[in-house]
C-alpha cells in the first residue's frame, strides 16, 4: 500500500530529506505541473511519498555540489543570491521594463556597498562617490547607486534603453501620474465600447475554458505528460485542429480582422488589427500628457503592455518564430491558449503595478544625481553630454571624478540589443544605431567578430579612463569563455587584480545547466 502525505507532511518530510526548507507552495507547484501525482480534492490533498522520493533523489547532491564539479571549486557560491526569491531580484523599479540580458541588483549591492567578506576584502564605493556604467542597458546599477546614496552616470548606445534606465530613476508626481493613467484607461474603454473586441473575447475564453477542462485537466493531464501517457505533440496538434471551428466561427461572427493589409514594419506584422489600432489610440492620448516626466513613464508602461501583447504563442516571446493568429496548443501552459485581441487588461495591470513599484522605490532613494546618456561609450564626451540636461552633476564629476564602473558588457554575438524591443522603436520613433552595437549577435563568434569586441571594449575603458580617479576600481561581469578580457585590459592600460567567480541561477526557462561568469576587477597598471 503506497504511503500518502497530506501537502504539509509532505513539505515537512521534504526539507528534512534534503535538509533546506521546502514550502507547501512548493509541494503544490509539483502537484499543479505534473511532477508528482494528485490524490483526493482541494481542501484534503495528498501525494504518494515514493513519488516525492523519486523526485527529490536527484536533488540530494546540492545543486552547489553539482555545479563545483562541473565548473571548478573557484565558484563563490555566495554571489549566486539563491536565497532571494525573484520578487526580491526584480525588486521595485527593476521590473518596470522587460530587459533580456541584466544583471541583478543584489550583485551591484554586493560590489558597491560597504561591506566586506571573505571574498571581498576592502570597500570600494562610499556614499557620495560616482559610479559609471558604459553600458546601462536597463539601468541596474544607476539604480542600485541611488539606493545606496551614490551617485551614477550611465550610457547606453540604444536610445530605448536609455530611457528605460532615466524613467527609473527619475523622481515623480506620482499624483499626476495616476491621473493620466486613470484618464487614459477611461478613454480606452469608451474606445473599446464601441467595437466587439472584449465581447469577442470573454466569449472565446468561456469556450475555451470548457473546452480546456475537459481535454487539459489539471493537474491530470501535465502528470500523464511527463510519465508519456500521452504523447502531447499528437494529442495536442488534434485537439488545436479540433477547437479551431469554434474560434473560427466566433471571428466571423464578430468580423474580427486577424492581419492588418500590410506587414511593412513590427508593428505591422507582430500585432493584429485590433490592438494596433489600441496602440495607436494609447499613444496619441499620452501625447496629450503637459508633464514630461509623466509622460515618458507613461510611454514605458505602453511599451511593457505592448510587448506583452505580440502575436505570438507564450512559449516563443522571447524568440519570436511567426505570428500566431489563431487558437494554438500551448506547450507552456498544457492546454489550447490564445492570441490577445485587446490591450486592456495588460494596459491596466502594468499601470498598476509600475505606480506601485514606483512609489516603494521613492522611499528607499537618497539624494544623488544619476543621468543616463544616448551615445557610443567609445568615444562619448560624458561632461559634454551632463552639462546639457544637468549642469550641477556635470561640474561635479569634473572636480570629483568618477571612482570607478560597474558594468556588464554585451556578450560577443550573443543578444540583438536593438531588435529585442524593435516595437518601442517603430512607435517612439527612435533612430537605430544597430551598427554601433559592440558584439552584436549579426557579427557572430567569429575571428572576426572576437577582434572587434576586443578593440570596442578596449576603446570603452580608454575613454573612460579621462573622467577616473587615479585609483579607480572598475568590474566588468563577463563570461569569458574566449579569454578576451586579458587582452582587453592590456590594451586599456590595465592590470586583472581579481576574479569573482558566480553561478548563474535561473537563467532562461529553457535553459538549467550549469554556467557561471566572471566578475573581473580591472585597476591603472
Amino acid at each position: 500500500m503506497a504511503e500518502l502525505l497530506s501537502i504539509k507532511e509532505a513539505s515537512q518530510w521534504a526539507s528534512e530529506y534534503l535538509e533546506k526548507n521546502v514550502t507547501t507552495s512548493n509541494i503544490s507547484y509539483l502537484i499543479q505541473y505534473g511532477r508528482i501525482k494528485k490524490i483526493g480534492d482541494n481542501g484534503s490533498t495528498q501525494v504518494i511519498k515514493e513519488e516525492l522520493i523519486d523526485y527529490y533523489k536527484d536533488q540530494k547532491k546540492s545543486r552547489q555540489e553539482e555545479w563545483k564539479e562541473q565548473l571548478g571549486e573557484d565558484l563563490n557560491w555566495a554571489l549566486s543570491f539563491e536565497q532571494y526569491k525573484e520578487a526580491e531580484t526584480t525588486k521595485h523599479v527593476h521590473r518596470l521594463h522587460p530587459y533580456k540580458g541584466k544583471f541583478i541588483p543584489q550583485l551591484v549591492e554586493y560590489f558597491l556597498d560597504n561591506h566586506t567578506d571573505k571574498f571581498k576584502k576592502e570597500i570600494y564605493f562610499k556614499p557620495g562617490d560616482i559610479v559609471y556604467d558604459p553600458f546601462s542597458g536597463s539601468g541596474t546599477t544607476m539604480v542600485q547607486a541611488c539606493e545606496l546614496g551614490i551617485h551614477a552616470v550611465g550610457n547606453d548606445v540604444s536610445a530605448f534603453n536609455a530611457l528605460i534606465g532615466n524613467c527609473k530613476v527619475t523622481k515623480y508626481n506620482l499624483v499626476d501620474v495616476q491621473t493620466e493613467i486613470n484618464r487614459i484607461s477611461k478613454a480606452l474603454k469608451l474606445f473599446l465600447a464601441d467595437h466587439k473586441t472584449l465581447e469577442f473575447e470573454d466569449r472565446l475564453l468561456k469556450e475555451l475554458y470548457v473546452f480546456n477542462n475537459k481535454y487539459f485537466p489539471v493537474p491530470e493531464y501535465k502528470y500523464k505528460v511527463k510519465r508519456k501517457e500521452i504523447d502531447e505533440k499528437t494529442y495536442g496538434a488534434e485537439k488545436e485542429k479540433e477547437f479551431l471551428p469554434a474560434f473560427n466561427n466566433l471571428v466571423k461572427e464578430y468580423k474580427i480582422k486577424l492581419r492588418q493589409d500590410k506587414e511593412d514594419s513590427f508593428l505591422d506584422k507582430w500585432y493584429t488589427q485590433h490592438i494596433r489600432d489600441e496602440i495607436r489610440f494609447v499613444f496619441d492620448e499620452i501625447k496629450k500628457i503637459k508633464n514630461t516626466n509623466t509622460k515618458k513613464i507613461v510611454s514605458i508602461i505602453l511599451s511593457r503592455t505592448i510587448r506583452s501583447c505580440r502575436a505570438t504563442t507564450h512559449a516563443d516571446l522571447a524568440t519570436l518564430l511567426e505570428p500566431i493568429t489563431a487558437t494554438y496548443y500551448c506547450s507552456k501552459h498544457g492546454k489550447i491558449c490564445k492570441p490577445l485581441f485587446s490591450i486592456l487588461k495588460w494596459w491596466e495591470t502594468y499601470s498598476k503595478d509600475t505606480v506601485k513599484r514606483l512609489a516603494q522605490y521613492d522611499k528607499l532613494r537618497k539624494d544623488t544625481f544619476h543621468n543616463c546618456l544616448t551615445g557610443d561609450s567609445r568615444s562619448i564626451d560624458l561632461l559634454d553630454g551632463l552639462k546639457k540636461i544637468n549642469p550641477d552633476f556635470a561640474k561635479l564629476v569634473e572636480k570629483q571624478k568618477i571612482k570607478g564602473i560597474f558594468s556588464s558588457p554585451p556578450y560577443v554575438g550573443l543578444i540583438d540589443y536593438h531588435e529585442q524591443h524593435a516595437y518601442a522603436y517603430d512607435l517612439f520613433g527612435f533612430e537605430r544605431k544597430d551598427e554601433l552595437e559592440i558584439g552584436p549577435l549579426f557579427k557572430g563568434q567569429g575571428r572576426e567578430a572576437k577582434q572587434s569586441y576586443i578593440q570596442g571594449l578596449s576603446d570603452v575603458l580608454n575613454n573612460a579612463k579621462k573622467y577616473l580617479v587615479d585609483d579607480y576600481d572598475i568590474f566588468l561581469v563577463a563570461n569569458d569563455k574566449y579569454n578576451m578580457y586579458p587582452t582587453i585590459a592590456e590594451n586599456a592600460g590595465m592590470k586583472i587584480v581579481n576574479q569573482f567567480k558566480r553561478p548563474v541561477l535561473n537563467r532562461t526557462e529553457k535553459d538549467k545547466g550549469a554556467y557561471a561568469e566572471i566578475i573581473f576587477h580591472l585597476k591603472s597598471k
